[in-house]
């Protein structure tokens, strides 16, 4: 039987722009971008921030997140060309060339340095060993069953250089930072261990590692919960300590409702309604963490 085509949230077009954005699947930079600004909210309490601040941090951290989402397509291009359920990507269907693809991602790369560089001499300095963890992670399903927290690292990166491009130093206390990086760390491989469920059965015919090819559904989705547990515990625990408010923890307990409602979403036997819980309930959940500490800082 064909498997479900779940890879969603296309763009419709035949421009080379549309198929750049779908290429990296533009949409899906909702997910982190709201934690880097949350980092530049924190770092606020300890120093100023300007509007130029600001736009680096979005475009470097686009232009990362091009890079290593460009980089995993260009890895996985003949994976992807024999998997009913990416097979329409732009790389296996013939929509981008190899080249077009490779040099996107170069010059993405080349403009995240650029504006690390531009913020403050620690981004420049920090800036190539993102850059290679991130690209490094297009290879980790070939060696580990946990690629899913080498993701949530990647993706923890985001408030801790949202922070570090305001501050040019770590936070004090040191563990609030901490613990915000651990709280996205653990929401995103736990909601990627969910995106993962969809494809077991290529995954393992095929020599490819996964919490799910190593557990199975059943278990996996239980992984996948107790990670969201430790995700809402890092939220809570940042929130104590930077001295947040009402506002913030009422962000927090409408992401502890989204995260709930996520999990009522997938189930081992029902896969239909993935796509909802990966997409529209983790880009739902990021922009309203980010929101509850933004009104708490304004208001």
């Amino acid at each position: 039987m064909t498997a479900p085509r779940l890879d969603g949230q296309t763009l419709v077009g035949k421009s080379y722009l549309v198929g750049y954005a779908n290429f990296v699947k533009l949409p899906h930079t909702v997910f982190a971008l709201p934690f880097a600004l949350l980092g530049v909210v924190y770092a606020s309490w300890t120093a100023p921030i300007s509007l130029r601040q600001v736009a680096l941090v979005v475009i470097a951290f686009t232009a990362a997140r091009f890079a290593a989402m460009g980089f995993n397509r260009i890895v996985d291009r003949h994976i992807d060309g024999i998997n009913p359920r990416t097979q329409a990507r732009e790389l296996p269907a013939g929509k981008l060339s190899k080249g077009q693809a490779a040099s996107a991602v170069v010059l993405s790369a080349v403009l995240f340095v650029l504006c690390a560089g531009m913020l403050n001499p620690l981004c420049l300095m920090l800036s190539p060993l993102a850059l290679a963890w991130t690209l490094v992670y297009s290879y980790t399903k070939r060696f580990t069953s946990w690629s899913h927290l080498w993701l949530g690292t990647a993706l923890a990166i985001a408030p801790v250089g949202g922070y570090l491009a305001i501050t040019g130093s770590w936070s004090s206390p040191w563990w609030t930072l901490a613990a915000l990086a651990i709280a996205v760390l653990t929401w995103v491989g736990g909601f990627d261990i969910f995106y993962a469920l969809q494809d077991e059965d290529f995954d393992r015919e095929h020599g490819l590692h996964s919490a799910v090819v190593l557990l199975g559904k059943t278990r996996s989705i239980l992984v996948g919960k107790a990670l969201h547990g430790v995700t809402i515990l890092g939220l809570l625990a940042f929130g104590f300590g930077v001295g947040l408010g009402i506002i913030y923890y009422l962000g927090v307990a409408v992401a502890a409702v989204l995260l709930a409602w996520e999990h009522y979403l997938v189930r081992p036997k029902d896969l239909s309604r993935l796509d909802a819980a990966f997409f529209k309930m983790n880009g739902i959940i990021s922009i309203v963490v980010f929101l509850g500490s933004l009104g708490d800082r304004l208001l």
